[in-house]
């Protein structure tokens, strides 16, 4: 397939952020009192902390806050940021398509936490557009994020190659009729 566009998402794909996420989530969930399995979190990644916590709350029957949660869990996580890597093979495809092809980030995260963290990666100067949790209605695996990345860098889904680390965000980027790369097939070990 020839691309005209890349479309990259951030936690897990750009950056190796999932393990200090976990971290963040594993004590705001046992303060609350909420039972989330490490397996459950990978699974929803991509899935705005938001509504995970929302529904965890309603599965439990925990009355909660989930945005105030959310916040909650963001901040411990920025407490690590400075210890975040890229994902060097993901990184080096962006930095080798700079200023040749339009380039986006679509994420499940938050535009203030996603632009730190791009910024802490000294590769936010990458990419022409953001998309966030924020900016769609329907997340992962809706399609909403990866087409709305599309429209922003000016590219027709089916003419864009987009990278991801979750079975969520592979079946978002294949509902937006884009080229999928699982990124999880790339890192080195």
């Amino acid at each position: 397939m020839e691309f005209e566009g890349l479309i990259f998402d951030c936690d897990g794909t750009l950056a190796d952020s999932m393990p200090i996420h976990w971290e963040a989530w594993s004590r705001v969930t046992q303060r609350l009192g909420l039972v989330f399995p490490e397996e459950r979190f990978y699974e929803l990644g991509g899935v705005p902390s938001r509504h995970i916590f929302k529904m965890l709350g309603e599965e439990q029957g925990i009355t909660l806050d989930p945005i105030a949660a959310s916040k909650e869990k963001e901040d411990i996580y920025l407490e690590s940021l400075h210890l975040v890597q890229p994902v060097h093979e993901v990184v080096a495809i962006a930095r080798e398509y700079h200023g040749k092809v339009p380039m986006g980030v679509a994420t499940g995260g938050t535009r203030a936490i996603i632009s730190q963290l791009l910024e802490a990666l000294e590769i936010s100067h990458l990419f022409d557009t953001l998309v966030t949790s924020e900016d769609v209605e329907n997340q992962k695996p809706a399609p909403d994020i990866f087409l709305k990345a599309a429209h922003q860098i000016g590219v027709d889904p089916r003419k864009c190659r987009a990278f991801e680390d979750t079975d969520l965000g592979m079946q978002a980027i294949r509902s937006a009729g884009m080229d999928a790369v699982d990124v999880r097939h790339m890192r080195a070990s």
